[in-house]
């Protein structure tokens, strides 16, 4: 079997990303992003999805963190779309509950490549951490999936403590990622659609 790893290098007037996944891994992660919360919640995604993540942005803080929390999305959303190849045998639909103690969350997901994004996840706070704008996580998510040519529904079913409603969310992503890349033993070699593309 290929390895189904994927380097992205990208970089504009405001961001600068080094980036490396590795789909079939074992969840190992090396993320710096500058922002603390953010970092915790991309080692999420390598964490319970199985997947080795590198993800290192210089970008620009002073301003302020969506340039940062944007860019890696897209960087991210890229390199699963180039790791994945043609797609062939893999299940391609995945889903997860994730509960974290008084929160339930749910993430379903298609990587269809129709790129499109449902997010509903609501918080009572306006950031996380020192910088991290709670109003960002979900336009991470809608750039990842832009990218990645992902149909992604997001939702936070209830939940009182925002870190538990947002961390919540990341680990149903990746749950759900994680299902829907890996291969489907009874479906080797076929393309998962009756359209003869994805």
């Amino acid at each position: 079997m290929t390895a189904r790893i994927a380097k992205i290098n990208r970089e504009t007037k405001e961001t600068k990303i080094d980036l490396e996944i590795n789909l079939d891994g074992t969840g190992e992660s090396d993320v710096k992003t500058g922002l603390a919360f953010f970092d915790h919640m991309l080692d999420q995604i390598a964490r319970h999805g199985l997947f080795d993540l590198k993800l290192h942005c210089d970008g620009d803080l002073a301003i302020d963190a969506h340039h940062t929390v944007e860019d890696c999305g897209l960087a991210l959303g890229e390199a699963i779309k180039t790791a994945l190849g043609d797609k062939r045998g893999i299940r391609r639909y995945g889903h997860a509950y994730v509960p974290m103690d008084e929160c339930l969350s749910r993430v379903a997901l298609d990587l269809s490549n129709r790129p499109y994004t449902v997010w509903n996840v609501k918080f009572t706070l306006d950031r996380l951490g020192e910088n991290m704008e709670t109003e960002l996580f979900g336009h991470f998510f809608e750039s990842l999936a832009q990218n990645a040519g992902m149909t992604l529904h997001c939702d936070n079913l209830r939940g009182e403590n925002n870190h538990h409603i947002v961390e919540s969310v990341f680990k149903a992503f990746a749950k759900a990622l994680r299902m829907a890349t890996e291969f489907d033993d009874r479906a080797l070699g076929q393309l998962p659609s009756t359209k003869g593309m994805l």
